[in-house]
């Protein structure tokens, strides 16, 4: 077998974990088809099937599953490295849904300083990426991890309410708007769907479903913390308790010493604390429904 570049291993990561070659395409910006090339070609070099390769997406062969496993070693392993080579400040990756990250780079002078030993780069996904093989290097998550090697502190409580464009008549029978199912992730995205409710119209990213409810295309579920510190929204019904979660910042338990990670550790406990009132849903703007 020829060596095999790391190039081809790393798109082999990406498609093994986004699950099929779309959403792999919208991580690494390669087309699907040549990302599909790739791992051909990559099957070829290695002499193994990698993927059950179907209509809903690329599932990994037992091979696949053994490759997939060297391959992420062979990432971590390697992280070290570039951290030897790059520049003064080291670049740290945070990782949130897009609600939190909203929150948090509109805070971004409480939590990054001139004079900090680091640079900070936002990673908005609602996917769970991988800490453990480091992915990333620090993620915003409502659990604590229960596996791998990783360590966490917990935040606070974050609530959701309902929202509606201020603008919108407060009575008769408003239609709702929602995440599609297929990126229904979140359960405040899942709740809606298991509800009684007329949905006029669906998003697939956080950032359009709270632009459709700005816009007066109906209701949405929101945080707190994004709904309340919205001018243009008020709430359209009381907190949803089904909802309530304790969000946990999560890192790499071998890196909780690094200077530069503990000072943005220390600084997101220290915004979370500060905005107490505003997660929990405790400073509504305006609105009928108070907080229960």
């Amino acid at each position: 077998m020829k060596d095999v570049s790391w190039d081809d291993l790393h798109l082999f990561l990406r498609v093994a974990e986004a699950g099929g070659l779309s959403g792999a395409a919208r991580r690494t910006g390669i087309s699907a088809a040549t990302l599909g090339r790739r791992m051909l070609g990559l099957e070829q070099q290695t002499g193994q099937p990698l993927f059950h390769r179907a209509q809903t997406g690329y599932r990994l062969t037992p091979s696949g599953e053994a490759l997939l496993k060297r391959v992420r070693a062979m990432q971590a392993a390697a992280e070290p490295v570039a951290q030897l080579f790059s520049e003064d400040h080291p670049l740290l990756r945070l990782s949130a849904g897009t609600a939190t990250a909203f929150f948090l780079a509109d805070r971004y002078a409480e939590i990054c300083r001139p004079g900090d030993p680091y640079r900070l780069h936002f990673v908005t996904t609602e996917a769970t990426l991988d800490i453990a093989h480091r992915e990333i290097d620090i993620g915003i998550r409502n659990r604590a991890p229960d596996s791998g090697n990783l360590a966490s502190r917990p935040l606070g409580q974050l609530r959701f309410a309902p929202y509606r464009c201020h603008a919108m008549p407060g009575t008769g029978a408003l239609t709702w708007v929602g995440m599609d199912p297929e990126h229904a992730r979140h359960p405040a995205a899942l709740w809606l769907h298991r509800q009684d409710h007329s949905i006029a119209a669906y998003a697939n990213s956080v950032a359009t479903l709270h632009e459709l409810v700005r816009a007066g295309a109906g209701i949405g579920v929101m945080p707190c913390m994004v709904g309340d510190r919205d001018p243009a929204l008020t709430r359209a019904g009381p907190l949803i308790e089904d909802l309530d979660e304790t969000q946990h910042l999560v890192f790499h338990a071998d890196d909780r010493h690094r200077p530069e990670l503990r000072r943005l550790i220390n600084r997101i406990v220290t915004l979370y604390r500060d905005n107490e009132d505003l997660l929990a849903g405790r400073r509504p703007m305006r609105g009928e429904a108070q907080p229960s």
